[in-house]
């Protein structure tokens, strides 16, 4: 099909299956990224859940961080879940001894703000940029932004004013798990964005 978005999804650890069947069900052409030739082929990349500790120290071992953050600095596309929302981050709080992030969004993020896996949640969040239908956000142990700059925009906030949901020119960072509760809206943006920039 012409013009259908050819994304990848960084498949070295986390949610990786549930992002890819949300993105195929939205249209695009999908490519789970281990290497840096894969990310290569792709003009957008999402960033799953998971341990962002163990993502940034495979993303190094296999070579990405380097060709990631070249193309953040080009304005690739990205959305970043979770711990997607912290590699995404220019700025961890409470980050493990060394570890590094591919950066791009001008936030301060908190790792498992929300506590443990017991203490997972979920919540309505109203999101006028998406439309009137609230959206129903899933919480696993997830980051908070603490605090952003001038270039990062909010999008969403819970009832006690922490902020879960950032964007900043082509990126996009999320505290929870919209291809978990089956919410599509932030995955079709990321693909518009993808779509345009092609």
């Amino acid at each position: 099909m012409a013009g259908r978005p050819r994304v990848g999804v960084l498949a070295l650890q986390g949610d990786v299956r549930e992002h890819i069947a949300l993105l195929e069900r939205l249209g695009a052409e999908v490519v789970r990224v281990r290497r840096p030739e894969e990310f290569a082929a792709v003009d957008g990349l999402v960033i799953p859940g998971g341990e962002s500790s163990v993502i940034d120290k495979l993303a190094r071992m296999f070579d990405l961080q380097h060709p990631i953050r070249d193309a953040i600095a080009a304005g690739m596309p990205m959305l970043g879940t979770c711990a997607g929302l912290i590699m995404l981050a220019d700025t961890i709080v409470d980050a493990i001894e060394g570890q590094q992030t591919f950066g791009g969004l001008d936030v301060v993020v908190r790792r498992n703000a929300f506590g443990r896996q017991p203490e997972s949640f979920e919540a309505t969040l109203d999101i006028p940029t998406l439309g009137p239908e609230p959206v129903h956000a899933a919480f696993i142990r997830g980051p908070v932004v603490e605090s952003f700059g001038a270039d990062a925009t909010t999008l969403a906030s819970l009832a006690d004013g922490r902020v879960v949901a950032v964007e900043q020119e082509n990126l996009i960072g999320l505290s929870f798990h919209p291809e978990i509760s089956g919410e599509r809206r932030f995955h079709q943006r990321f693909l518009d964005r993808v779509t345009a920039r092609a």
